[in-house]
């Protein structure tokens, strides 16, 4: 689903966790970037493992008064490592008074099964429980401290060995964010709307013909789409 995850190095380097000079001096350099800039840490592998993911986050927020760096932060995880502590600090960066209210809009977490022997078979590694629980608790706490942002998409990329358990993963997903008392979309790709989203993907693959149809067979039997609706594929916002 991921190709980084196939790989042994980034940009022809060996891969290792980024050091604390690198990250402050590419902080700083934005201000010289003329263009908007979106702040992606995740763009070549788990930001959340990194040893000091909190301070660099609480650094590029601490010099982004009025947006004067990046006007958006995008952030993609697995919720593997991802604390209640972690999770009130990111809530509080994302409802800072001194940026756009719109600077760190939603976080997506990628989950791809609902049982745990799925989970184990789609990620390598059974996860699953600790995953659901980091998830649930920062819809929670969101709710909690009466913070609008940052949405939540929650993901599930179809495919042979979870196709037969999406409505499992509907019903659960949508069950806990209306007990937190929040209103959630579906969609077939990624959201076109800034609110809380389920969304399930097409596999991108060799047999790329047989991946979009078991996709738009799932999209039909939960009820996303019509028969026969052809899906269109969205770019991620």
């Amino acid at each position: 689903m991921c190709s980084q995850s196939m790989r042994d190095e980034a940009h022809g380097a060996p891969m290792e966790f980024m050091k604390w000079e690198t990250w402050t001096q590419a902080i700083n350099d934005l201000v010289d970037i003329p263009e908007p800039v979106h702040l992606c840490p995740h763009w070549l592998g788990e930001p959340t493992i990194h040893p000091e993911f909190n301070r660099f986050v609480e650094y590029a927020f601490a010099r982004n008064d009025k947006n004067k760096l990046f006007e958006e932060f995008k952030l993609h995880t697995n919720a593997v490592v991802f604390s209640e502590t972690r999770s009130r600090l990111l809530l509080h960066l994302a409802n800072l008074k001194n940026q756009s209210p719109e600077t760190f809009r939603f976080i997506h977490f990628s989950i791809d099964a609902h049982s745990s022997d799925v989970y184990k078979v789609v990620k390598g590694a059974d996860r699953q429980e600790q995953v659901y629980k980091n998830i649930k608790r920062f819809i929670e706490l969101r709710t909690e401290l009466k913070y609008e942002y940052p949405f939540v998409t929650i993901a599930y990329v179809v495919q042979p060995e979870n196709a037969h358990e999406a409505e499992d993963f509907l019903k659960h997903w949508s069950s806990a964010f209306r007990d937190a008392g929040c209103e959630v979309q579906v969609t077939t790709d990624w959201p076109s709307a800034t609110r809380d989203t389920i969304y399930f993907r097409r596999l991108n693959c060799g047999d790329q013909a047989k991946a979009d149809l078991l996709h738009q067979n799932v999209a039909q039997k939960l009820g996303i789409i019509h028969a026969n609706q052809p899906i269109r594929s969205l770019e991620s916002f």
